[in-house]
């Protein structure tokens, strides 16, 4: 979605409520964003209890990666381009992603799984 307020959260939530067997719980992890804790949120998962949100630390790994790679696309294409429209803009990341999927280079994990488990050992997760 364009915004990323509780409003459109709940929204989100609601529509894997609606396409999903009411049978089955739902576990959803987040990052630590106010949008996940608002207090609407938090109301609209005590009415409905087969979702449950799992936080990720707050400096994971992984979140960190995604978001260097947003940084990546930010500075290499996004800061020197002037567009027209979001339309333009969503098509100039498509070419950018197309054009670096072309060469592309696998992650490798430098952290021990002992080091992420001390890491963790005392971060709760709901």
């Amino acid at each position: 979605m364009p915004r990323h307020r509780h409003q459109e959260f709940i929204r989100f939530l609601q529509t894997i409520d609606t396409k999903t067997p009411l049978d089955l719980d739902l576990h959803l992890i987040v990052d630590n964003y106010g949008t996940h804790k608002h207090p609407r949120v938090q109301r609209w998962l005590k009415r409905h209890p087969r979702f449950h949100l799992h936080f990720i630390p707050t400096s994971s790994s992984w979140l960190n990666l995604v978001e260097r790679w947003f940084s990546d696309i930010s500075t290499k294409r996004i800061r020197r381009g002037s567009f027209k429209n979001v339309k333009e803009l969503i098509m100039v990341i498509k070419k950018y992603i197309e054009a670096h999927n072309q060469n592309p280079k696998v992650f490798v994990w430098t952290a021990s799984v002992e080091s992420i488990m001390r890491k963790i050992s005392n971060v709760k997760i709901c």
